[in-house]
């Protein structure tokens, strides 16, 4: 069975630990970088991560991209939701779908 993670800032992710996911806080683009690949060598079939970190870290996630797992999804953070999440979330059901699922956007 997989495990879910989620990667971000303390203050973005630490609830998510009440329902029973895996959090793993990170400081820097490196730090993160290391620990979202440990995490997806590390048996992880879903990992969340903050709109904000992900997009210092786009180089890593596409390598992620063509593979089944890990799903990399993108959730907004303490900031604000900048909408890159649901634009990536978009992109992934147009490639399964063929086609856009969301009318009028």
């Amino acid at each position: 069975m997989y495990k879910i993670a989620v990667l971000g800032d303390y203050d973005s992710i630490f609830g998510f630990a009440a329902l029973g996911l895996d959090t793993f806080t990170v400081q820097t683009r490196e730090e993160a970088a290391e620990k979202l690949h440990q995490l997806a060598q590390g048996g992880y079939g879903i990992i969340y991560i903050t709109e904000k970190l992900a997009a210092e870290l786009t180089h890593e996630i596409e390598k992620y991209q063509e593979q089944v797992t890990p799903a990399i999804i993108q959730i907004p953070g303490i900031a604000g939701n900048t909408g890159a999440g649901v634009t990536g979330v978009k992109k992934s059901v147009e490639q399964a779908v063929g086609s856009d699922i969301i009318f009028g956007s």
